[in-house]
């Protein structure tokens, strides 16, 4: 029987993304001026990644100079990725969906020194790690899958995705035909569905299970 694989997203499914960018935004700009500036973070680094020659470090750079950050600043995102910490159900929901026989993989729209960092956060080992960056490719595009299924030879039936960001993963994953699980942290409401849909981490590994049986 052919292994069973889970890909995920990183940040904002596996690493609180909203929180670390949210922190940076209330330093560089001003408590009173976060939130705001985070929902325009969310509308202005989708367009900078279509260019997928470019690094993660310089696309959230190029996001903050869009948001008025000074040049000392530009590289504030940069500089505290590297810190952000996992949400807190992440590691005993992965290492029990290892313990079930699952092998783990991260697809990401970042950097390998960033993802090097954040794995080492969750402590939680991985077989693979593809990034954007070293593939020339931003999700929702395809390329994060399609070399996957160039380095792992599993059938499409036996592989499931794992994301928050609808946009980004979830549905490109229904694009290509794969089973996916939406982590919806924030009660979000878009089409098209997923194959199953949790508010956080802690059922995946039962969901997992049920979506591929060992």
């Amino acid at each position: 029987m052919p292994d069973r694989w889970a890909t995920f997203d990183c940040y904002g499914t596996l690493i609180d993304w909203n929180g670390g960018i949210r922190r940076e935004l209330a330093r560089v700009f001003g408590e009173e001026r976060a939130d705001g500036q985070l929902e325009r973070y969310h509308e202005v680094e989708p367009p900078i990644q279509t260019r997928g020659d470019r690094s993660y470090r310089e696309v959230m750079a190029l996001a903050l100079r869009k948001l008025g950050a000074s040049e000392e600043e530009q590289d504030a995102l940069g500089r505290a990725l590297p810190s952000w910490q996992s949400f807190p159900e992440v590691r005993e929901a992965l290492e029990q969906t290892r313990e079930h026989g699952w092998k783990l993989a991260i697809l990401s729209n970042t950097d390998r020194d960033f993802i090097e960092a954040s794995m080492q956060r969750i402590a939680v080992p991985f077989e693979l790690a593809i990034v954007a960056s070293e593939i020339g490719s931003y999700k929702p595009a395809h390329g994060h899958w399609d070399r996957f299924f160039e380095l792992v030879d599993v059938p499409r039936e036996r592989h499931v995705h794992v994301a928050q960001s609808h946009f980004h993963d979830i549905a490109p994953a229904h694009e290509l035909g794969l089973q996916s699980v939406w982590i919806n942290r924030y009660g979000e409401r878009r089409e098209p569905p997923p194959t199953c849909e949790l508010t956080d981490l802690s059922l995946l590994p039962e969901t997992l299970d049920e979506l591929v049986p060992a």
